[in-house]
């Protein structure tokens, strides 16, 4: 991670995600103006529903890549390097990613996260995230539709 300064600080997107119940996890759905802003709002999602993340600080940043086979396994790997870097050290917990790479005939993705070290002093316990699945996956990727479903093992 990387540290950033003050003159860096974006203005936070809006929320374009909410919850829908499920039997046993939770299914994330997002959506945006384009496919990548689905994304960035799936991986808030996730994050959104690990602790209250209006308490995250953009203080460094962390940034991850993923490949897939097809657009479920990219949008599973993307979703996994994030999990990634909450679950090692230095837990890193975002308060906005962007996606800045996104190639959807190769299913490459690149984004970076702006955020904090996880601190449970700071920041509010939410549920934790087992794993990601691709349980009902659903991706819409079309000119009056740029959403995602997806479920996640709690």
């Amino acid at each position: 991670m990387d540290n950033i300064c003050e003159d860096d600080m974006m203005m936070i997107p809006d929320q374009k995600y909410e919850y829908l119940d499920h039997t046993a996890d939770v299914q994330l759905h997002s959506w945006g103006d384009d496919l990548k802003e689905a994304f960035e709002q799936a991986s808030m999602a996730m994050f959104g529903y690990m602790t209250d993340i209006e308490y995250v600080e953009m203080r460094t940043t962390a940034e991850i890549e993923a490949e897939g086979e097809d657009i479920e396994s990219l949008l599973f790997q993307y979703m996994n390097e994030w999990l990634y870097a909450f679950s090692v050290e230095p837990f890193f917990i975002p308060r906005k990613i962007i996606v800045t790479d996104f190639d959807k005939e190769n299913f490459r993705i690149k984004a970076i996260g702006y955020g904090e070290e996880f601190d449970i002093s700071k920041h509010p316990q939410g549920t934790e995230v087992k794993a990601i699945t691709y349980s009902n996956m659903q991706i819409y990727d079309n000119s009056d539709k740029h959403e995602i479903y997806l479920i996640i093992d709690i």
